[in-house]
């Protein structure tokens, strides 16, 4: 579209991502090393978290995060498990948790908070339920409060895709760090872009080890001598060279990835300063209208997007219109995520089941959209944005 003055998304790369890139094409060294190590570094000094293991994407994150917990060697998953999921998320939240066997239980979301609706997700728990994945959706986090008080003392896991989150936090604390694992995503329209890329961090080191080694082929090779996974490594490097103990995956990240990732995670605080900025304007002009519903915050979002909610209780604005209207004067939408995807096709091959109903994961479906934030000042493009969804 020539006419975009919205985009969805926009490059946060300068010359410090160019040359880091340069520097890993004369380095000759194009697969997994130093810079992808030095990211996972400085990725979990951002978190304040112990341990970070970088991956390919935010998808094969969520994968070999539901993996490493059949591994554990001491109350691993095990195939027919219960885990609890948000009924509005994207498509791989799900897909690992079908691909290991679990069954899923879907959960209805809030449709101001767009995250787990609390009371439900309360009535959902059961002597059943070995996890609860939560979807911080749109940079927004789940109140952890809550849900940690809803899980009790019982024998379930916390875990979170925090994909679209990354610099949210609640309590001070960054999403993604309040379950046993949580995961990230460095995709081209994220806080943080390295083309493609994902991080699953954990302050558990056995399970960091199990990810370490599911990352790339199940074998010993990046271990550390003494890990949680074989006990004492061979000192013969020959030895090691090709013993698999996991039945692992090549989820390895690209060199040039890694060293994208250190120049970009230096940024990151300033890019989220700005989208709260542009967010903190959004709110001031779309609140005391009744047209359309917007994202409730739940403690310091790092807004990924600003999402809207036609209110079929004031007005029956169809949302094809909407976004139609969006489109050709030049503003970028997309639906909320994948909308409630419970209702795709794909779920005739998953073991699952809802939990009461899920009118609001409907009413997103029906009536959701969502566009794009940016890491610089877009408070004169909000306005216009206004103007043009006010009008209609």
């Amino acid at each position: 579209m020539s006419n975009v003055f919205y985009p969805l998304a926009t490059t946060s790369w300068d010359e410090a991502e160019y040359e880091a890139m340069q520097r890993v094409i004369k380095s000759g060294q194009f697969t997994m090393g130093q810079n992808v190590f030095e990211y996972e570094k400085d990725f979990a000094r951002y978190l304040n978290t112990p341990y970070c293991v970088m991956v390919s994407s935010g998808s094969t994150a969520n994968l070999i995060m539901i993996a490493a917990l059949f591994y554990k060697k001491e109350n691993p998953l095990k195939r027919g498990d219960e885990v609890i999921v948000p009924a509005v998320s994207w498509s791989t939240t799900y897909y690992p948790l079908y691909q290991y066997g679990l069954k899923l239980k879907f959960v209805d979301i809030d449709k101001e908070t767009l995250n787990f609706n609390l009371e439900d997700l309360k009535t959902a728990v059961t002597d059943k339920t070995r996890a609860i994945l939560t979807v911080n959706l749109l940079g927004n986090s789940n109140n952890f409060k809550v849900i940690k008080d809803i899980i009790g003392t019982k024998n379930i896991y916390l875990l979170e895709d925090n994909c679209e989150s990354l610099g949210a936090t609640f309590g001070g604390k960054q999403a993604g760090t309040f379950g046993v694992m949580g995961t990230f995503s460095s995709f081209f329209s994220h806080h943080i872009s390295t083309m493609e890329g994902g991080i699953v961090c954990t302050d558990d080191e056995e399970l960091h080890h199990i990810l370490i080694c599911l990352r790339a082929h199940g074998w010993t090779r990046n271990l550390p001598k003494f890990n949680h996974v074989v006990g004492e490594k061979s000192d013969d490097p020959f030895e090691e060279s090709f013993r698999f103990v996991l039945p692992g995956y090549n989820v390895r990240p690209l060199e040039m990835s890694g060293a994208i990732g250190r120049e970009q995670i230096k940024k990151l605080s300033e890019f989220v300063r700005w989208r709260r900025v542009n967010a903190a304007h959004f709110q001031e002009i779309f609140q005391g209208q009744d047209k359309y519903i917007i994202q409730k915050e739940i403690g310091d979002s790092s807004w990924f997007g600003y999402s809207f909610v036609i209110n079929d209780q004031t007005n029956n604005l169809p949302r094809k219109k909407v976004v139609d209207q969006l489109s050709a004067q030049g503003v970028e939408v997309r639906p909320i995520v994948a909308g409630n995807f419970a209702k795709n096709e794909v779920m005739k091959w998953f073991d699952h089941e809802i939990h009461g109903n899920l009118k609001n994961a409907d009413l997103i479906d029906k009536n959701g959209f969502f566009i794009g934030n940016h890491h610089y000042d877009m408070r004169k493009e909000l306005d216009r944005v206004r103007l043009l969804m006010m009008s209609l």
